[in-house]
């Protein structure tokens, strides 16, 4: 684990969220991306040297979506920085450890991704982020 790649923020409008971070925080766009297969239009904001992802959903009815409608806009990821995902949820699928991605997929940047189940990790989705 080499450290934090970003915190992921669940909002309604990407553009305003976009321009209240730029506004209160100097945050600057690196990326933006629709990824169809999360259900997400996301931006991944600089703020110094770390990011912040702000992510909408594309329908009512994704794992954002749904976040959105039982609890409103807010923290809705922690993402972890690693040098290889997959080799990281076979770490913790063999230690037992409640997984929603049993194989990386797909995220910003073409990057590999994987999730942890809240569930594991006392309430907070976490997030590998392959290097």
């Amino acid at each position: 684990m080499s450290g934090l790649h970003h915190v992921g923020i669940a909002v309604d409008d990407l553009d305003a969220a976009i321009a209240n971070y730029e506004a209160l925080f100097g945050a600057s766009v690196e990326h933006r991306e629709t990824v169809p297969d999360q259900g997400v239009e996301a931006a991944l904001l600089r703020v110094g040297g770390s990011r912040v992802e702000l992510l909408r959903p594309l329908e009512p009815d994704t794992p954002v979506g749904r976040f959105l409608a039982k609890r409103g806009p807010g923290l809705h990821h922690v993402a972890f920085e690693v040098a290889d995902v997959a080799a990281e949820l076979a770490r913790l699928r063999a230690d037992g450890v409640q997984l929603i991605d049993e194989e990386p997929r797909q995220g910003l940047f073409g990057l590999q991704v994987g999730f942890v189940h809240p569930e594991a990790t006392g309430g907070v989705l976490a997030e590998f982020v392959g290097r």
